[in-house]
């Protein structure tokens, strides 16, 4: 059975009856599909260049995709999330809602904006390389990755370090083995989420991510939307939870299966 509200302390899971009535009540409205990446749509792996979407998941998006809006929403540069789909979402944003695939010309301020910590941190090469640090340069925000390092508090202390004198007017935040770097103002994934309501005409969206970065869209979302933490983390204002990537081709045929049969409507 599936823990109900309050027990052990969690949100509850999105198959228990208050996620169930909860997705029933979303999908009677003109709605918004939206997903992160890595750690939702698709499992975390040790080398994020092998992550790609399942086919069971690629295949339920793109039937999805056919008949309501549907975004993918990552922390990835644009040109590298789009081969790792296997579908064609209608709408597309990287770097954590700052790099909108429809408005390209947007992103050309804060692209140039990071020049001042990519000559930082070139000075800081050697010691990060030593930690097992790389840094993963994603046009609009930069990225210190850990996952392989030996030692992870070694790892991080190398990267307080290297940012502590980093040039003022940029943003850190964490995520899963990593430390991300955007310049003060960029768009997070709450304005990227308001951005596609807007735009798609939808009355309500569902957003489903696994991170920190995803927590701004959770805390921007209005009652009526559902959120969606994949994990069992305690600490997040998304409200319902899935286990793991495992479950997203499960809920994914479960929209599907509302969207074919809405309540009130007569079975075959």
């Amino acid at each position: 059975m599936r823990e109900g509200p309050g027990e052990a302390g969690r949100r509850p899971h999105i198959f228990s009856p208050e996620g169930e009535a909860a997705l029933a009540r979303l999908l009677q409205q003109r709605v918004l599909l939206a997903f992160d990446f890595d750690g939702t749509l698709a499992p975390i792996v040790t080398q994020p260049a092998q992550a790609r979407l399942s086919l069971a998941v690629a295949a339920r998006l793109a039937a999805l995709a056919a008949r309501v809006p549907v975004a993918v929403v990552s922390g990835r540069a644009l040109a590298d999330l789009r081969e790792r789909l296997g579908f064609a979402p209608t709408y597309l944003f990287g770097n954590h809602g700052a790099e909108d695939a429809d408005a390209p010309d947007a992103a050309a301020r804060l692209r140039h904006a990071l020049d001042p910590l990519r000559a930082h941190l070139q000075t800081q090469e050697t010691e990060l390389a030593a930690a097992n640090v790389t840094i993963e340069d994603k046009g609009l925000s930069l990225a210190l990755h850990y996952r392989l390092a030996p030692s992870q508090e070694a790892a991080l202390a190398a990267i307080r370090t290297a940012l502590a004198a980093r040039p003022p007017g940029f943003t850190v935040f964490a995520g899963k083995r990593v430390v991300n770097v955007a310049p003060q103002g960029s768009p997070d994934k709450g304005h990227a989420l308001q951005t596609l309501v807007t735009r798609s005409g939808a009355e309500a969206a569902l957003f489903a991510g696994d991170d920190v970065n995803d927590e701004p869209a959770f805390l921007r979302a209005p009652p009526h939307w559902l959120t969606l933490r994949v994990g069992r983390d305690t600490d997040s204002a998304a409200r319902f939870y899935l286990d793991s990537p495992v479950e997203m081709a499960m809920l994914l045929e479960r929209i599907r299966q509302r969207l074919d049969h809405p309540p009130g409507a007569a079975r075959p």
